[in-house]
């Protein structure tokens, strides 16, 4: 699906929001039905958990990567635990990069997979027991803020601050999965992605919770790209940010071509793209995310632009996941 263009920020105003509107209490009422018959589990690690408010992509799995990178910094044996959206096993199961594809598990598994053991379920739980099991001393859950099967030591609320909330209108007259309030209420930081230039960041800190500020940052691979011509082509949420990436790194976009978030590529899709970029002397570059949804005969004709996030003060989130971590018994000195 491609999100609709009225969620961005039209405050509502536009005709398809209002026209939607009536069918929010039947989102509303799903979410708290499942919500009224779910129990939290605890199990016996820390449970850090990375998720948002909002429908599409928000940074969460480059916030994941980046806390598995602080984490293992510490010697935490750190698993990461997804339910694989876009995938079409349920798990619980350990994913393995070299032998599962996209279709089959998802695009995130595979990207969390090549850092840090992954189980995909979606029943967190099974899941979380299966890592702990193989010797997960914490475990990170990949988009798993609206998922009340587990308890969680920490929540992270990731923001996008170039897109915020969108309309702040909730699913399907919007992009929120539920009210802003009820999503700090339970978040023990924000992390604010990107250049604020809506003043969110003097809106969030109304909430009293604390703010954690970072950047996507292009990889020294993704720098090399700089003032090549190039035909980029992005299925994710918002393409419009890949696009903006490679301006950034110095790219001559000559052509580019927006899919819907997760699509799935066809061969012809991409030796289309390939020819046309032959045909003008350019570089056919997609997302990591989109790369490897790509057909594997495909792949080593399309450059990837991998980016990471850094942390503004890492010293403020060592602050907050340090105590979930206990006394020493998980963190391994």
């Amino acid at each position: 699906m491609r999100a609709p263009k009225f969620w961005d920020t039209d405050q509502g105003a536009s005709v398809s929001a209002n026209l939607l509107a009536p069918f929010v209490p039947v989102y509303s009422a799903s979410d708290k039905i499942c919500r009224a018959f779910i129990s939290p589990k605890r199990v016996e690690v820390p449970i850090i958990c990375v998720g948002n408010v909002t429908v599409g992509g928000g940074g969460k799995t480059p916030t994941a990567l980046a806390l598995a990178r602080m984490m293992k910094d510490w010697g935490v044996a750190v698993h990461f635990l997804t339910r694989g959206y876009g995938g079409t096993v349920h798990g619980p199961l350990r994913v393995d990069a070299k032998q599962h594809n996209a279709r089959k598990v998802g695009d995130e598994p595979i990207l969390l997979a090549r850092y840090a053991p992954t189980w995909l379920a979606r029943k967190r739980p099974s899941g979380a027991r299966l890592a702990i099991a193989a010797g997960a001393e914490a475990i990170i859950m990949d988009d798993g803020f609206q998922n009340p099967s587990l308890v969680k030591d920490v929540s992270l609320m990731v923001v996008d601050a170039a897109f915020g909330f969108g309309n702040e209108r909730r699913l399907p007259a919007g992009p929120l999965r539920e009210p802003v309030t009820r999503g700090l209420a339970r978040a023990d930081a924000v992390v604010l992605i990107g250049t604020d230039e809506g003043g969110l960041a003097a809106q969030l800190s109304g909430s009293g919770v604390p703010l954690l500020r970072a950047e996507l940052t292009p990889s020294l691979q993704a720098l090399k790209l700089r003032d090549c011509d190039v035909v980029a082509f992005a299925g994710i949420a918002r393409p419009a940010k890949f696009f903006t990436t490679l301006e950034a790194i110095g790219c001559n976009i000559i052509r580019r071509v927006a899919f819907a978030d997760h699509h799935r590529f066809t061969p012809n899709e991409i030796m289309t793209l390939v020819e046309q970029a032959g045909g003008q002397g350019a570089i056919p570059v997609t997302t990591e995310k989109d790369w490897v949804r790509l057909p594997l005969e495909a792949r080593a004709m399309v450059k990837s632009v991998p980016v990471t996030l850094e942390w503004e003060n890492p010293d403020a989130v060592e602050r907050l996941i340090r105590p979930a971590l206990g006394d020493g018994t998980h963190a391994g000195g």
